[in-house]
């Protein structure tokens, strides 16, 4: 029976590997060099998960931070020449490994964000992206103790992933 799950459980993680993020065509610019200041004010949350909107706001500001050097990050729009609005449009969480005794053991989560750059010194859009979506996964371990004690890690896991790809789009363009 082990074997088994085992099997079902790599396929619905080869199934979220092949689905990743996705709602955008590949951009074929980077951010403009004229933009010294970016503001990332604290996203929207339109979800009814409670402060999800803090985890990816923070994700994203810790990865602009880590990746680049010249870029100055302020929550502040009128001091920036370009500002990044997120919105958490949609949270859902479903089971999808049940194990022998018919109860959800591996739940997966999928974030749907929208997100706008919008270059504030020449008052264009540089990016929008209205479903960027992702996904992950958690398993509830054996005792009731810890049933929603995985949620919340997944939840950092997929904003950090989400803040990967959004930094690496907007620095690169891929």
């Amino acid at each position: 029976m082990m074997s088994g799950r085992r099997v079902i459980l790599g396929g619905v993680l080869s199934l979220l590997l092949l689905t990743g993020p996705c709602g955008y065509r590949r951009a074929r610019w980077s951010l403009p060099t004229h933009i010294r200041t970016l503001a990332i004010p604290a996203f929207h949350n339109t979800s009814l998960q409670y402060r999800v909107e803090h985890r990816f706001t923070q994700a994203v500001i810790e990865e602009f931070l880590r990746r680049t050097r010249g870029l100055h990050i302020t929550s502040d729009p009128q001091q920036a020449d370009a500002v990044l609005i997120g919105n958490i449009r949609a949270l859902t969480s479903r089971g999808v490994v049940l194990d022998e005794m018919g109860r959800v053991r591996v739940y997966e989560i999928a974030v749907i964000i929208g997100v706008t750059v919008r270059d504030l010194t020449r008052n264009v859009i540089l990016l929008d992206i209205p479903r960027f979506v992702f996904r992950g996964e958690y398993e509830i371990p054996e005792g009731p103790e810890s049933l929603f004690a995985e949620e919340g890690p997944a939840l950092d896991r997929i904003a950090r992933e989400f803040a990967r790809s959004l930094v690496s789009l907007l620095l690169f363009g891929t």
